[in-house]
């Protein structure tokens, strides 16, 4: 259900790749949530880094949202890097794990596994 690397580079430094891997292989970026500094600004100290970029490819999510709509709920794909034990890891959920837990199509399958190709490869280039 879940895809973890670790990194030896910061989260700042992966971070960085992550955004450059992104556009690299035709997605984008449309958010990047920093939660540490968000719980912060609500008095909750959380002392690891964490930073979740929301990434789409247009295409793909159009293809999902005309098989299933109610799939925006599924959407955008979400990839995290984060500080945990004194080591960088990047992850997601399995774009494959998801979808299928949600609808039984072929279409959000082949859909799912080409995202999930995808943005594997984009962690990879980022680690």
């Amino acid at each position: 259900m879940k895809y973890i690397v670790e990194s030896d580079k910061t989260v700042e430094e992966a971070a960085k790749d992550l955004e450059e891997a992104v556009i690299r292989n035709k997605f984008g970026v449309l958010h990047i949530h920093d939660l540490q500094a968000a719980l912060k600004k609500k008095g909750v100290d959380f002392p690891n880094e964490c930073r979740v970029f929301e990434v789409c490819n247009p295409q793909k999510a159009a293809a999902v949202m005309n098989e299933d709509l109610s799939m925006n709920m599924a959407l955008p794909c979400r990839i995290s890097i984060w500080r945990e034990n004194d080591r960088t890891k990047i992850g997601m959920l399995l774009p494959t794990a998801l979808l299928s837990a949600l609808s039984d199509s072929e279409t959000l399958r082949r859909v799912a596994e080409e995202v999930e190709d995808t943005t594997r490869r984009i962690i990879d280039e980022a680690k």
